[in-house]
């Protein structure tokens, strides 16, 4: 998962440092792409996880039938969904960046990068769905191979198309926005031909109406609010950047390359989370309680080590960091800035995400997004909102980083009542399978 996660990753921290060298306006016009690009992510990484969580906990009940048929109609439901996306995303793409404080002068270059991103948002989500469904089997190798590959392939053919090198024409950010796509095309081929082939976790009959239906009640039952909960993100995070472009664009700029190298300084973190989500649903399929314990505990210790190693190399590296991706004083002050500040938090941050993972695998939706729901609505926006009125730039962040520790403690509280005890958990064991096919 640490490698899977690094390449998928490795597309944004490749496409801001190319898009870095043509100048502080791309690299803030790709800054306000952020918010909208994680909105869509995020809605995949729902489904995804919806995916995952149904399907391994069908495989820890033993049901081959029932996981061949949630398979498939999970891809199909990505279909659907990735074309709702795509002709909403065209359709307001200028209202939406306008809500979010873009200028006249930066619309230009938002349009460049994101009419191409969302014409071939299907080869962004289908993979991600599918994926998911490799992970429920316990395989994460396979899928992180296949994301490493496309990882390696944006990072070739992005500086090919931006600044037009050999045969290439320069298409500066809409060649960012083309890598990105041609990129994932090579895991959306890679992640059906798994599926198909290898794992045989596709049905190639024609199911009844009531069967695809009782499927997509399924993934969604856990799907719908862990994606509900994932549009939070990047809500909260447009929320912020609105906040950061009162100081301006160049403050911008450096908030967008300090997110970028915060993703990527949360990579163990994010990877203990994936892994997380098949090892419980197997576990709890299996009714193996005490295994669910101690994994979860482990992760937590784990991530907590993590946190604190990470905030050292950040506060120590972070001018040296932001240096890489632009040499604009403001922008490198702005990103230094952060990078002090939130990653003390990150300790709170982790236990968050692992025990969100933790009760989404445990088919409690509601719970995990409970935590989300009181990071960033209840605390983060409104205490960074007060910091911002207080102190600047500075308070906006050490707002962030104070939501982060309340609800690291809150999260540490609910997994400790929650988790240990198998009471009530039977209840929920019961996957919803498809309609005709025992749970």
């Amino acid at each position: 998962m640490l490698i899977g996660i690094s390449a998928i990753l490795l597309f944004n921290i490749v496409d801001t440092f190319w898009v870095g060298q043509l100048g502080a306006h791309e690299l803030a016009a790709m800054s306000f792409t952020f918010p909208v690009v994680f909105l869509v992510m995020s809605v995949s990484m729902g489904m995804s996880i919806g995916t995952a969580a149904v399907i391994s906990k069908a495989i820890g009940q033993g049901q081959h039938a029932g996981v061949r048929r949630l398979t498939t109609d999970a891809l199909a439901l990505s279909v659907v969904m990735v074309t709702v996306m795509g002709l909403a995303g065209l359709a307001l793409l200028e209202p939406m960046f306008r809500a979010l404080g873009a200028t006249d002068s930066l619309m230009p270059l938002i349009r460049q990068y994101m009419v191409p991103w969302f014409l071939g948002v299907g080869f962004v989500v289908i993979p991600m769905v599918g994926n998911g469904a490799i992970r429920a089997t316990g395989d994460t190798r396979t899928p992180s191979l296949v994301m490493l590959a496309a990882g390696g392939t944006n990072l070739v053919l992005d500086p090919l198309l931006i600044f037009g090198i050999g045969p290439f024409p320069r298409m500066e950010l809409r060649g960012a926005a083309l890598a990105t796509v041609l990129s994932y095309m090579v895991a959306f081929v890679a992640a059906l031909w798994m599926l198909g082939r290898r794992e045989r976790m596709l049905d190639a009959r024609i199911p009844a109406v009531r069967e695809v239906l009782a499927s997509w009640r399924a993934i969604l039952h856990l799907g719908i609010p862990a994606a509900a909960t994932n549009l939070l993100l990047p809500l909260s995070a447009g929320v912020l950047t609105r906040m950061v472009a009162a100081h301006g664009t160049h403050a911008v700029a450096g908030f967008g390359v300090a997110t970028r190298l915060e993703s990527l300084s949360m990579i163990g973190v994010s990877s203990l989370a994936a892994a997380l989500t098949p090892f419980v649903g197997q576990n709890f399929g299996a009714s193996r309680w005490e295994r669910i314990t101690g994994g979860v505990r482990f992760s937590m210790r784990a991530a907590l080590m993590w946190g604190g190693g990470v905030a050292l190399v950040l506060g120590l590296a972070a001018p040296y960091l932001a240096g890489l991706f632009n040499d604009d004083p403001e922008v490198i002050k702005t990103a230094t800035t952060y990078l002090r500040v939130v990653p003390w938090s990150y300790g709170g941050l982790s236990i968050a995400l692992l025990a969100g993972s933790t009760f989404q695998a445990l088919q409690r939706p509601f719970r995990a997004a409970q935590l989300v729901v009181l990071r960033l609505v209840v605390l983060a926006v409104p205490l960074a909102w007060l910091g911002s009125q207080w102190l600047g730039l500075p308070g906006l962040f050490a707002g962030v980083a104070a939501a982060n520790l309340v609800v690291g403690c809150f999260a540490w509280w609910e997994v400790k009542r929650q988790v240990p005890s198998s009471e009530g958990l039977d209840a929920a064991a019961t996957v919803v399978a498809p309609a005709g096919q025992a749970s």
